[in-house]
């Protein structure tokens, strides 16, 4: 699926982190990628977060999948929400939505969340803390978009939700199939399901907070430290007053606080490995037969390609005209030559194939049968016509 008629240079501009944009239908032809049977099928596996909530207007219930079957059943005439998790990393047709918004960088993309509701269903106004495309797969939903909030922004007490206690509507719409209503980070919003069969793909964007950078960041650092790195000052002179931390001491002490800190290739190449870790990395989806060096290399030469698994996350940094530094999965690899050429490619696409010119050398046979044995890709032979 792709976006018809939409400039995304001027969506940039003007309104990413800025305002909210309705967009009417911008698809070539929409069709709903998923069904609600297999949204409830994918809440009762242990492996898929997922959430009911049943209620409206303040008297909002949650319930933590895994849901059991019959749980379905037994929900009655009250309104309804299914709030299932990153659908994209297992089914194809839903991970195919987020091609439309490539034109944000890959690092900067969290899962797609998919909601079923009932008529009346939601889970009350709140804003988020990253950006996101809400479309309208099936059915309606009404949304309201209000105020800018921040942590002083009173809540109503819920063990569950984070709920507005004030809600200040600016604009509101109805969605159709096909619609998408692109909210930023802070702003109030609330969506109730009109009508029956509600379902909402929610195309979500990360945003590490300065804490969170910091704190992992520190982490990593730390755990490389030698443990005789430590302070020392052989030039020490007699004080006036043995009680002072002098200002040369203490110039040196944030000097060895802070050195480590500024160092922008520690830096980087620890940022790569962490933005590039699954969301859930946990999931072993790695094959159960590993695969050789020699084998994938004559499946490459007989024209395979090679497609990224949906819960996989793929980025790069570039070192030179030649060589780069690719991060999959938390995992780095050094790339040159046709090994750089084509990681940046399956950073950029969904499924490649080897230009007739690249032969697999040993490296690039080497990369893709690593990527293979830790899950991230895997190779489909040419179908024989």
């Amino acid at each position: 699926m792709v976006l018809k008629d939409f400039d995304s240079a001027a969506f940039l501009r003007d309104y990413w982190q800025k305002k909210p944009l309705l967009i009417r239908n911008p698809w070539a032809a929409w069709q709903n990628p998923f069904e609600p049977d297999e949204l409830a099928g994918l809440a009762c596996e242990a492996e898929v977060e997922s959430r009911l909530v049943v209620g409206a207007q303040g008297s909002w219930a949650v319930e933590h999948g895994p849901l059991a079957e019959a749980r379905f059943a037994r929900l009655g005439q009250e309104p309804s929400t299914l709030l299932v998790q990153a659908v994209d990393h297992h089914i194809p047709e839903v991970a195919a939505l987020i091609a439309s918004f490539r034109f944000i960088p890959n690092w900067r993309i969290d899962d797609v969340m998919v909601s079923y509701a009932t008529d009346g269903g939601g889970v009350g106004p709140h804003y988020d803390q990253y950006d996101v495309f809400l479309i309208q797969g099936n059915g309606r939903r009404r949304w309201r978009v209000g105020q800018l909030c921040d942590d002083e922004s009173p809540l109503i007490p819920h063990d569950e939700l984070r709920l507005l206690a004030e809600f200040q509507a600016t604009d509101e719409w109805l969605l159709e199939p096909g619609d998408i209503l692109y909210v930023p980070p802070r702003i109030a919003h609330d969506g109730v399901a009109v009508g029956d069969d509600c379902m909402t793909y929610s195309v979500g964007f990360r945003a590490p907070s300065r804490s969170e950078l910091l704190t992992h960041f520190l982490d990593d650092l730390v755990a490389e430290m030698e443990d005789d790195d430590r302070y020392a000052d052989p030039e020490l002179a007699i004080q006036e007053n043995p009680g002072e931390i002098s200002s040369a001491a203490l110039d040196k002490l944030h000097r060895l606080a802070i050195e480590k800190l500024q160092d922008r290739s520690s830096f980087a190449r620890w940022f790569g490995g962490y933005s590039s870790t699954r969301k859930y990395p946990e999931i072993d989806w790695s094959p159960e037969d590993l695969e050789t060096e020699a084998d994938v290399g004559a499946r490459l030469r007989s024209g395979a390609s090679v497609s990224r698994n949906p819960a996989s996350r793929f980025s790069f940094l570039r070192q030179d005209d030649t060589t780069i530094m690719l991060f999959v999965d938390g995992a780095t690899f050094h790339c040159a030559g046709a090994s750089a050429r084509f990681a940046e490619n399956l950073c950029k696409v969904d499924t490649t194939v080897l230009a007739a010119q690249e032969a697999p050398d040993a490296q690039l046979q080497k990369l893709v049968t690593e990527l293979i044995n830790q899950g991230s890709i895997a190779l489909s032979e040419l179908e024989q016509s």
